[in-house]
């Protein structure tokens, strides 16, 4: 007994025409060739779009060249540019040091720094041998200031405008160096040098023996000045050392001549221009 499947299927085509083989295949020729001329006319309409655009664009050297028919696999377009939607208000102001230093003479443009970096200072290497660097950072009664409580009248004060100050100190098995870096705003410099000389020419000593003069000026650095006194019987010197906007004061031996005091006046210039622009 058949199997009901072939049942089925010669029951379906027992009264089918079948057409003949070599109509079939002729059929099936005349498909593929309509295939094939098909498929060359999209691929030569293709060409001639590309090559029209390229002409029309031959003439915008600007332009970006044609793109590529698509084939059928899907690019993603590259990210175009971000901008910043805030408007631009100009430079921002920029801090340091400046790019171009301001000229020699003329009034510095940059706001004057409220610190003072240690170069600013005396280094154990400007010092003879024997010198070490002391912790003691300018402790005690040393200062030109401090020997104006020997004078019976009053003296101005040498703190004009101070924004900063550095102490360094030095000590040797025979003697001691300290130096004091003041910062000073707007012409304070200026007129701190100005009081040193005001202090040494107009204090009258409380004490018989007593006196402060001034012993020699222009030894270095924008303005100098070595002051000299004796108080109790002690001589002391004072040296005063300006650049830009920063006062040296150091503390010499007490018998330092002005060819010794010159030296260090020398050396407290250069080193005072690591703390401002004005050198």
């Amino acid at each position: 007994m058949p199997e009901p499947l072939f049942s089925d299927l010669y029951r379906d085509t027992e009264h089918l025409t079948w057409a003949p083989v070599e109509q079939v295949r002729r059929r099936g020729r005349q498909r593929t060739r309509r295939t094939r001329i098909a498929a060359g006319l999209a691929a030569a309409v293709a060409v001639a779009v590309v090559a029209s655009g390229a002409a029309a664009l031959a003439g915008r050297p600007d332009a970006a060249p044609p793109l590529p028919p698509a084939t059928g696999v899907p690019t993603t377009p590259a990210p175009s540019p971000t901008t910043d939607p805030t408007p631009s208000a100009g430079p921002a102001p920029t801090r340091g040091t400046p790019s171009s230093p301001p000229s020699a003479g003329g009034p510095s443009s940059w706001p004057p720094s409220r610190t003072i970096p240690a170069g600013a200072t005396l280094q154990i290497a400007d010092l003879p041998r024997g010198f070490t660097m002391s912790p003691g950072k300018g402790a005690g009664d040393w200062t030109l200031e401090s020997a104006t409580s020997y004078c019976e009248n009053r003296l101005p004060s040498l703190a004009v405008g101070v924004v900063a100050t550095r102490f360094v100190q030095f000590d040797s098995p025979t003697d001691w160096l300290v130096e004091r870096v003041t910062r000073h705003s707007g012409t304070g410099a200026a007129t701190a040098m100005q009081r040193v000389r005001r202090i040494a020419a107009d204090c009258v000593p409380a004490r018989s023996g007593d006196s402060l003069s001034i012993m020699a000026e222009g030894l270095g650095g924008a303005d100098s000045v070595l002051v000299g006194g004796e108080i109790e019987g002690i001589p002391s010197r004072w040296l005063f050392v300006r650049q830009g906007d920063l006062v040296a004061q150091l503390r010499l031996d007490h018998q330092a001549a002005p060819a010794e005091a010159r030296h260090f006046a020398k050396l407290a210039a250069d080193r005072l221009c690591v703390g401002t622009d004005a050198c």
